[in-house]
């Protein structure tokens, strides 16, 4: 009997842990790379995963965070003066001067473009303080955002210190953050840039080292590494149509054909569900709460063509029902939407309360038919 109620539990969990895979691209799609991740960027949903959570070695994309920080700071117009010690940096290099002054924008720009890891001390020195600040700050904002497997201790992902390694997937998760700013999404899709040279009579001119910019025409921008020990490591993100994803790949030989590969199997077998409209949520029966629910922003998840008719949503109002004063425009949170996806919660979002009066309402909905009719939008967006 006992072993019965072993084998039922078993397959309990077995069953739990099934549920729980991320839904993947076709079968068909293989890399090189001894770990890799495609997530899509809206919701973060994994689309493919290989070895996603193994800590490794990561390089130079490690300058997503120098570059992320340092735009973070606030002070991309000021000047930075560079130090000795910012020119001693070993391998790649913008040649930076000791002493001279430039702007943090350009050493961003040479960050990203150039992979310099001068300009990476340089940026550590003038944001943190010192190199050893800078990676506090560095693994502060790392916990902040959910990058959970990782530890940095430089500016540049030299192999310096062994305690500096990430994850394919916490590595998506900071990309999915920095992509969000779009001075960083100008920097990181930028082919070429000039910079001032001061003490030179030409400027400097830095050609984006990420390939894939000309190689897959549909790449928005990225950040490439290598060492010796961490091998060839690259994080690239790319949009077709209305769907953005993010490519991580750590020790992959082969790594530009990876991401395209899975770029490929994201876009083919995903498509991105309007799931949620934003505005006015109908069919609530509350006569406190009904005609005044509504949500801010429209809710999309990418999912395959068997999973269209999968999804629900739930509306959650909070158990304590206030009652509102009708003359006063408020706009308060009093619950959430919960989106599922085959019975998992894959997306939230809140419920807001609002006093429109039927006439302006009546009004608002009258506009808005007569602009979707003009500009051709059917009523489900």
């Amino acid at each position: 009997m006992r072993m019965i109620w072993k084998l039922v539990i078993f397959s309990l969990i077995v069953s739990i842990f099934i549920a729980n895979i991320p839904q993947k691209v076709e079968a068909s799609v293989s890399v090189s790379a001894a770990s890799a991740v495609l997530i899509e960027q809206k919701s973060g949903r994994i689309l493919y995963e290989k070895d996603a959570y193994t800590k490794r070695r990561i390089a130079s994309i490690t300058k997503i965070m120098t570059a992320k920080l340092a735009i973070e700071s606030g002070k991309m117009n000021e000047y930075v003066k560079v130090s000795d010690q910012a020119t001693r940096a070993e391998g790649s290099s913008v040649y930076l001067k000791p002493g001279e002054k430039i702007k943090l924008r350009d050493l961003v720009y040479g960050l990203m473009l150039r992979s310099g890891n001068d300009t990476a001390v340089a940026i550590a020195e003038y944001v943190g303080g010192s190199v050893e600040g800078f990676a506090y700050l560095m693994n502060l904002k790392a916990k902040q955002i959910g990058m959970l497997n990782t530890h940095f201790s430089n500016p540049h992902g030299l192999d310096d210190h062994e305690d500096h390694y990430s994850t394919a997937y916490d590595m998506a998760v900071l990309m999915r953050y920095a992509m969000q700013d779009k001075t960083f999404r100008k920097i990181s899709g930028t082919k070429v840039y000039r910079a001032p040279n001061p003490t030179e009579e030409w400027d400097r001119v830095w050609k984006n080292k990420n390939r894939l910019l000309t190689k897959y025409k549909y790449t928005t921008g990225g950040k490439t590494g290598y060492t010796k020990r961490a091998k060839r490591t690259l994080v690239t993100t790319a949009t077709k149509g209305d769907m953005s994803l993010i490519a991580v790949t750590l020790n992959g030989p082969d790594d530009w054909n990876d991401h395209i590969s899975m770029y490929e199997g994201g876009f083919k077998g995903f498509d991105m569900a309007e799931v949620l409209h934003a505005g006015k949520i109908d069919g609530i029966k509350n006569k406190y709460y009904k005609n005044h629910l509504y949500v801010k922003k429209t809710i999309v998840y990418p999912v395959t063509k068997e999973e269209m008719d999968l999804f629900s949503i739930k509306y959650k109002l909070n158990k304590k029902i206030k009652k509102f004063d009708a003359d006063k425009n408020i706009n308060e949170i009093v619950g959430k939407a919960a989106i599922y996806l085959d019975g998992r919660v894959v997306q939230e979002t809140p419920i807001y309360y609002q006093n429109v009066h039927e006439k302006e309402e009546g009004m608002l909905d009258y506009i808005k038919d007569v602009l979707h009719a003009f500009l051709g939008v059917k009523a489900n967006g």
